[in-house]
């Protein structure tokens, strides 16, 4: 049930088609009211905004802008190329270096290891050594030790044999002066001699 009403409103006799007010009635009653939109010139101002829009992008294409527009991006977008190439570099250095210090660590572990076993052996054969050279010292001073008393033996032997004999001569004398003379000597040197 929309009805509309027009009303009109006048200032003046000149402003009489301008000041048309237009009222629309809703279904609750209540009355809105629309005003006519000026116009320039005849032309609405939707369409002064599109003559406007055209004729920045008319100067804009006039003046170059696009190709300015273009260039700039042309120089960013070879900047930020740029910049990824010395990225993806540096990126590639890191790398090689991060795999030459793995390699490094690797190598520097293997050698740890090949240094502790050569170390472990080298402390092995100086003990097999040191055990062999301790026997062999042992053995050679129990052979000197026996070879001192042996010879301390011999020595000893040797000088109750001179002793002995010494004392027996000692004794034999006192024998051949107790029981002999001048003549018995005699007897006993040419019983000596015939023997011969």
């Amino acid at each position: 049930m929309n009805q509309h009403i027009i009303l009109a409103a006048t200032s003046g006799a000149a402003q009489h088609d301008e000041a048309m007010i237009h009222a629309e009635t809703l279904a609750d009653g209540e009355a809105v009211l629309h005003h006519p939109e000026p116009n320039a010139l005849g032309i609405a101002p939707a369409g002064w905004v599109a003559l406007a829009i055209l004729v920045l992008l008319g100067i804009g294409i006039w003046k170059k802008v696009p190709g300015l527009l273009a260039g700039g991006l042309d120089k960013s977008i070879a900047e930020i190329r740029a910049q990824l190439e010395e990225a993806r570099a540096l990126r590639a250095e890191a790398e090689a270096l991060r795999k030459e210090y793995a390699d490094k660590i690797a190598n520097a572990e293997k050698d740890a290891a090949a240094m502790i076993e050569h170390a472990r052996h080298e402390a092995e054969a100086i003990v097999a050594k040191a055990e062999a050279d301790t026997t062999e010292v042992i053995a050679r001073r129990e052979k000197m030790a026996e070879d001192k008393i042996a010879a301390t033996e011999r020595a000893a032997v040797a000088d109750l044999r001179a002793k002995a004999a010494s004392a027996a001569a000692t004794a034999a004398q006192g024998l051949i002066r107790a029981n002999h003379s001048a003549e018995a000597d005699k007897a006993l040197v040419d019983q000596a001699i015939a023997g011969i």
